[in-house]
């Protein structure tokens, strides 16, 4: 997936995300009215159906979550069924609307309130995985940095170096074609002579 995707899916994603817990209720709810027309309707046996489900998934909840290796997608998956199940019993034995309304509201909220707390994290852990890339790519550009400095000085330096044995070259050869040349007295005058090193990479 390319880098340039990646921004224009984000938003898509996460206004699924915030409309994924009430697209839940309402279609439990739905499904549940559904059940009501076909014959669920004050039924007590498709009532205790699921109101054995709803404890099951409770108790299966709370013993993932007291567990040594408690696992809080299984948690919250157990009690999440448990509240479905008692709001699809409930909306389908019942009736009327106002109650199956009633339960939906308060599980619709109870499911923005536990999303909003995984949202919470989940942004946090966005911001620290981005604070660490840009502090890693900041570290990265100045090491960049150092050593393009560190390089442009060597450059300089040897340039300078080249320039130096050039004009000493020069100035070695000009003065050895002027008439009375001695070198064995400018050997005991001290004049510098040339690297042989240098003179060689030259």
């Amino acid at each position: 997936m390319s880098e340039y995707t990646v921004p224009a899916r984000r938003p898509r994603r996460a206004a699924a995300a915030k409309l994924a817990p009430v697209a839940a209720t309402s279609a439990v709810l739905a499904l549940a009215r559904v059940w009501n027309a076909n014959g669920a309707e004050h039924s007590l046996g498709d009532a205790w159906l699921m109101g054995m489900l709803a404890v099951f998934s409770c108790v299966a909840g709370a013993f993932s979550a007291i567990g040594y290796a408690s696992a809080p997608a299984i948690t919250g998956a157990a009690f999440a069924a448990s509240a479905a199940f008692a709001l699809a019993g409930v909306a389908a034995y019942a009736d009327g609307w106002s109650l199956p309304l009633l339960l939906w509201g308060i599980a619709t909220v109870l499911a923005y309130a536990l999303a909003h707390r995984h949202w919470r994290t989940d942004r946090r852990e966005i911001a620290a995985y981005e604070r660490r890339l840009a502090e890693k790519r900041e570290e990265h550009a100045h090491i960049e940095r150092v050593e393009a400095m560190r390089g442009q000085t060597q450059i300089t330096v040897a340039r300078d170096q080249a320039v130096y044995a050039a004009h000493l070259a020069a100035a070695l050869t000009t003065r050895a074609a002027l008439p009375g040349f001695d070198a064995a007295a400018l050997t005991e005058a001290g004049l510098p002579e040339l690297p042989a090193a240098r003179t060689t990479e030259e």
